[in-house]
C-alpha cells in the first residue's frame, strides 16, 4: 500500500474536484490558496537559518537587518493570502504560520540572541536552550572518515565563530554573559575530555582542538572581564512579555494576570500537599532510596504498573506503538541529591509519568504526524507551553483517576512538583519584568522550594532558569499550561453536556497536532484564540 503525503493528497483531491466538476471555481481557488500556504510555509522552514561558510553561520548585524527585511516580505506574502471560507483545521494552520513569523519578527526585534546573548554561541551542543545555528555535537571516537572531515571543519570553525561574536555582541547584557561564562566553562570540559581521546585514535585533529578549546577560554576572559561593567535587565520587559503571549504564545492572559494565576496555583499546591500529608499521617513515609537494587526495584515495579493502569483506565487511546518504559539500569548518587532525585528516590511514578506519556508518547505522535505545517518541527519554541501542558495534566490526571492509589504518600510528591514548578514560573516573570537577577531568581527558587530540596548549586535550577531567561514563556508552562488544558476540558463539558466523555476529549486534544492549546481550542469548539469562554462572559 502507498502512503500518501497530506500535500500529495490535497493535490489529488484538487485534481479530482476539477475532473468531475464536484466544486465551483471559487473552492478550487481556495485548494490553490492552502497549497500556497503550504509552499509559503516550507519556503519559510528553509529562509530562517542565517547563512553559513566553512562552518561559520553569520550573525553580523547588516546580515540580521537584511534578514528582517526579508522576514518582512515572507509577512507580506502570508498576509496577501485570502483565507475567506476556509475550514476552521485551514485557518488554523495558517494562524500557525503567522506565529511562527511573529516569533521570528520578536526574535530580531525584542530578543536579538545574537547582539544580546553572549551563551547564544554555544558552539558545543550540549544543552537544551537558544543557541546559534550548526552548534557542535561532539561525536563519539573513533569517527567515520566523513564524520572526521565534518569535525575537522567544525573544531576550524570555532575560532573564527568566538571572534566574530565579540564584534555582534553590541548591547550583550550582564546575566546573560553570567550565563555565557557558564557555557563557556561547560565547553571547556567537554573538550579537554575530548582531547585525550583524540590524541589515541585521531591525533590529526589534536591541534584544532587545542585551538577551539583557546578561542573558548580567550571567550570566557573577555566575558568575565565585561560582564561586571554591563547593564543587566536581561529581561524583555513586561509590555514585550505581554506583546508576545497575544500574538505568538495566544495565550488569553497578561503578564500580571499569569502572575496571579501563578502565585494561587503555588499556594493551592502547598496546601493540598499539607492536606494530604496530614491524612497519611499514620502512612509510614515515603523515604528516598539510597542503594541501586532498591531503586531499581521501586523504578521497575511503578513502570509495569503505570502501563498496566494506562490501559485498564483508559484516559486516552494507548497506541500500539508506544511500549512499556525499559527498565532502569543504573543509579549514580554520588553528590548530594538535586531536585528531581528527591522525587525519584521516593517514589518515580509522578515524574515519570511526565516524561513518558507527557514527552515521549507526545514525540512518538508527532513524528507520526505527515501534515505538511502543524507535523513540523515547532520554531522558537512556541510549543514549549503546548509540551509543558501535557506532560503536566498527565501527572494530575492520572493521579485523579487513581494511578497513586495504592500508594497515597506518593500524591505528596504530585504536590511537591506542582509547588516546585509554580515557584519557578513565578521566577520567570520576574526574571522578564526586570524585578529579579538571575542569581536572585535562583535564590527565590531555593528558598520557596519546600524542605530544602534544592541544594544551593542545584544544576536543575540552574538548567531551568538559564532556559526561562533566554527564552521567554518557557517556565510558565508547566504551570499555566494545565490550567488551559482545564479551562478547554470546562468548555467541552458545558458545551456537550451528557454526551462529555473524557477519553474522546484527550483523544481530540492529541489527535488535532502539536500546536499551541488556543489553535486546539479552534478546531474543538470552534472558538477562536480572541473568543473568552461564554462563563468568562
Amino acid at each position: 500500500m502507498v502512503r500518501l503525503t497530506y500535500k500529495t493528497t490535497v493535490f489529488i483531491c484538487l485534481f479530482a474536484s476539477i475532473s468531475i466538476g464536484l466544486k465551483g471555481h471559487g473552492a478550487i481557488d481556495k485548494d490553490k490558496e492552502y497549497i500556497e500556504l503550504i509552499d509559503l510555509y516550507e519556503s519559510f522552514h528553509q529562509f530562517i537559518d542565517p547563512e553559513v561558510k566553512n562552518g561559520v553561520p553569520d550573525y553580523r548585524v547588516k546580515s540580521m537587518s537584511k534578514k528582517l527585511d526579508e522576514l518582512i516580505k515572507y509577512q507580506k506574502k502570508l498576509e496577501a493570502i485570502d483565507t475567506l471560507g476556509w475550514s476552521i483545521p485551514q485557518q488554523v494552520d495558517y494562524q500557525l504560520v503567522k506565529s511562527e513569523m511573529n516569533a521570528m519578527e520578536f526574535r530580531h526585534k525584542v530578543t536579538r540572541p545574537w547582539s544580546r546573548d553572549p551563551a547564544f554561541y554555544a558552539v558545543i551542543n550540549f544543552q537544551f536552550g537558544p543557541k546559534m545555528a550548526r552548534s557542535i555535537r561532539v561525536p563519539e571516537v573513533p569517527m567515520s572518515k566523513d564524520r572526521l572531515k565534518e569535525f575537522q571543519t567544525q573544531l576550524r570553525a570555532i575560532p573564527i565563530i568566538l571572534d566574530q561574536a565579540r564584534k555582534n555582541l553590541i548591547e550583550p547584557k550582564a546575566d546573560l554573559a553570567f550565563i555565557g561564562i557558564h557555557t563557556k566553562n561547560r565547553e571547556r570540559e567537554i573538550l579537554k575530555e575530548l582531547i585525550p581521546k583524540l590524541q589515541s585514535k585521531h591525533p590529526e585533529l589534536v591541534s584544532d582542538a587545542k585551538s577551539a578549546l583557546e578561542a573558548i577560554d580567550r571567550f570566557r576572559i573577555w566575558l568575565e572581564k565585561i560582564q561586571p561593567e554591563i547593564e543587566n535587565n536581561s529581561g524583555i520587559g513586561i509590555d514585550n512579555y505581554n506583546w508576545y503571549l497575544k500574538n505568538v504564545a495566544m495565550l488569553p492572559y497578561t503578564w500580571d494576570e499569569l502572575l496571579l494565576l501563578c502565585q494561587r496555583e503555588y499556594e493551592r499546591a502547598i496546601t493540598s500537599m499539607k492536606l494530604k500529608e496530614y491524612g497519611n499521617r499514620h502512612k509510614p513515609l515515603l523515604d528516598p532510596v539510597d542503594n541501586r537494587e532498591d531503586y531499581l526495584y521501586r523504578y521497575n515495579n511503578a513502570m509495569k504498573h503505570m502501563y498496566d493502569f494506562l490501559h485498564k483506565i483508559e484516559l486516552f487511546t494507548v497506541p500500539d506503538y508506544f511500549k512499556a518504559p525499559k527498565a532502569a539500569n543504573s543509579y549514580l548518587r554520588n553528590t548530594e541529591r538535586d531536585y528531581f532525585e528527591h522525587v525519584l528516590d521516593r517514589y518515580p511514578l509522578p515524574l515519570s509519568a511526565h516524561g513518558f506519556l507527557g514527552h515521549d508518547l507526545d514525540a512518538q505522535r508527532h513524528k507520526k504526524d505527515e501534515h505538511p505545517i502543524r507535523g513540523k518541527s515547532r520554531l522558537f519554541f512556541i510549543d514549549g507551553v503546548r509540551a509543558e501542558a501535557l506532560a503536566t495534566a498527565l501527572e494530575n490526571f492520572l493521579s485523579y483517576t487513581g494511578l497513586l492509589d495504592d500508594i497515597p504518600q506518593a500524591e505528596e510528591l504530585m504536590y511537591h512538583l506542582q509547588a516546585f514548578r509554580a515557584i519557578r514560573a513565578v521566577a520567570d516573570l520576574r526574571m522578564h519584568a526586570n524585578q529579579q537577577t538571575f542569581e536572585e531568581a535562583f535564590q527565590y527558587v531555593t528558598d520557596y522550594t519546600p524542605y530544602g530540596w534544592v541544594p544551593k548549586d542545584s544544576p536543575t535550577i540552574w538548567h531551568d532558569l538559564e532556559l526561562y531567561m533566554r527564552k521567554p514563556l518557557y517556565g510558565i508552562g508547566y504551570t499555566i499550561g494545565p490550567v488551559l488544558i482545564e479551562r478547554l476540558l470546562t468548555e467541552r463539558y458545558l458545551e456537550l453536556g451528557k454526551d462529555f466523555n473524557i477519553k474522546k476529549f484527550m483523544d481530540e486534544f492529541m489527535e488535532i497536532g502539536f500546536i499551541p492549546i488556543s489553535l486546539l481550542r479552534w478546531e474543538m469548539t470552534g472558538k477562536n484564540h480572541t473568543q473568552i469562554p461564554p462563563y468568562w462572559e
